[in-house]
């Protein structure tokens, strides 16, 4: 009977408390207006398990898993910067240049091949196979000028944030190491003028400034916001003396309307579009392309993808070559806007294209990154736990007419 009198007595206490509660702690949350019930990164894992399921089949676990673990980066060096400083970086740990490691490699082979070229020319050999697929991918020429650290397979070591020079130029710049790939592929050599479309955040640009072979670069972004930050990492990167009108224009137009102002002028063009974004999409709700909101953005991007190289394409001169480029696994933004760009040149515009075999590449790096097998149209980095780079899509053309 105490005990029962001693639980009213608390109940009644508790009670009296909630009289003397303030008013804004007693005002239950209303969390269906404040909180989304399904976060975009939810909607595009959603999203993904339904499409690259089907599209990547078997290997689709597997990179599910990588992606939604911590991605890995590269150290793409900075060869104006103070020697010194670089140095810091070659002390940490094993990382190494994979490019310069992979030429190394393959160099033996390469001296190989060429001599059996040779020989086969000095005695004529007069068979010639008409079947495409019997032939080898052509030895890939690097700019060696490029070169980025990484870790070895399982490695998932951090490398540390860059330090300036004297001259407050930065050692290295961190990004997916599978973002250079398209960069190499690109193939810029002495003299080139090159465009590169979608320029921002940088990394591109700062990597094909590196080979040093650049007679002229236009960087572009529609966003002016990015543009700035664009600007900014250049000005943290490259010297100023080489930053002047007469090397390097930096611009904020509307990348699909580029045929309409410079057609048939650069060497090279770099079309690395906005996408999905796999990886951001899965990881962050901020800015996510899977919001609600962002619903009929997400829907016409093949549409402005197909446009955007569309005029990569136009702004190519004759015997130029276009380099298209993303970071997601989407069939849709990747293999089909190729096919529908190809045609509508060809049709619209009379020009044809010639689409530039990359094998020699995914079996230069096979042993850095994981790519997709048997691609009809391109190659792709896909994730893979021991090597947690891309999603990278890359298909490289080369205008005939």
């Amino acid at each position: 009977m105490a005990l029962l009198l001693d639980t009213r007595l608390l109940t009644r206490k508790i009670k009296d408390l909630r009289n003397v509660t303030p008013k804004r702690h007693k005002v239950k949350e209303k969390w269906a207006a404040t909180r989304v019930k399904y976060p975009p990164s939810i909607l595009a894992l959603r999203h993904f398990d339904s499409t690259y399921s089907i599209q990547l089949g078997k290997l689709w676990p597997s990179v599910r898993v990588a992606l939604l673990s911590e991605r890995k980066y590269g150290a793409l060096l900075n060869n104006f910067a103070h020697h010194a400083v670089l140095t810091d970086l070659d002390t940490q740990g094993c990382c190494r240049d994979f490019i310069g490691d992979a030429y190394t490699q393959i160099q033996p082979c390469l001296e190989k091949e060429s001599e059996v070229v040779a020989e086969e020319e000095s005695i004529s050999v007069s068979t010639k196979k008409s079947d495409s697929d019997s032939q080898q991918p052509s030895p890939l020429q690097l700019s060696l000028n490029i070169k980025c650290l990484v870790f070895p397979r399982g490695d998932i070591t951090k490398f540390k944030p860059a330090r300036p020079d004297t001259k407050r130029l930065l050692s290295h710049y961190l990004m997916d190491a599978a973002s250079v790939l398209p960069c190499l592929a690109l193939n810029v050599r002495g003299g080139h003028n090159v465009l590169d479309l979608c320029a921002a955040p940088g990394g591109k640009a700062l990597a094909l400034l590196q080979t040093h072979s650049i007679g002229f670069l236009c960087v572009n972004d529609n966003s002016a916001s990015r543009t700035t930050r664009l600007r900014k990492v250049l000005q943290s990167y490259i010297p100023k003396e080489l930053l002047t009108d007469e090397k390097i224009r930096i611009t904020s137009f509307d990348g699909t309307q580029w045929g309409q102002i410079e057609r048939n002028t650069f060497d090279r063009v770099l079309v690395d579009v906005p996408c999905t974004t796999d990886r951001h999409s899965l990881m962050e709700d901020d800015n996510n392309i899977f919001s609600k909101n962002r619903t009929g953005e997400r829907r016409r991007l093949p549409e402005v993808q197909t446009e955007l190289l569309l005029a990569g394409i136009l702004a190519a001169c004759r015997g130029g070559e276009i380099l298209y480029s993303t970071c997601t696994l989407s069939q849709i933004q990747n293999m089909s806007v190729v096919e529908q760009a190809i045609y509508l040149a060809k049709e619209n515009h009379g020009i044809q294209l010639q689409v530039v075999d990359l094998r020699a590449l995914t079996q230069m790096f096979r042993k850095t990154f994981d790519f997709a097998p048997d691609l009809p149209l391109g190659e792709m980095v896909i994730p893979h736990l021991a090597a947690n780079f891309g999603p990278i899509y890359m298909c490289k053309l080369r205008r005939i007419t």
